[in-house]
């Protein structure tokens, strides 16, 4: 089973709220997951992001790649560069 970390979008119509989800690639985008691992509200200013930083390491070294999106979230929180040290 391959894994993805991606967004799943939640909140009312034009209030875009995001779920930070590890999930199989064949589901759908708001369908099953496997565990919430954060949340992101970019209707904020500036854009709020809460990530569990342990629980996407651990997923990570598992084998989860997260999509370009939540990469770009995970290069901004500085989570990426983490894992990057830890497997050096």
């Amino acid at each position: 089973m391959a894994t993805k970390i991606r967004l799943a979008r939640a909140g009312a119509k034009k209030r875009p709220f995001y779920q930070v989800i590890v999930a199989d690639e064949r589901s759908r985008r708001d369908g099953r997951f496997i565990e919430n691992i954060g949340t992101y509200d970019p209707t904020r200013n500036p854009a709020a992001c809460k990530l569990d930083e342990e629980k996407i390491i651990a997923w990570l070294r598992k084998g989860a790649q997260p999509t370009d999106t939540v990469r770009q979230l995970l290069k901004k929180q500085g989570i990426l560069d983490k894992t990057a040290a830890a497997k050096a």
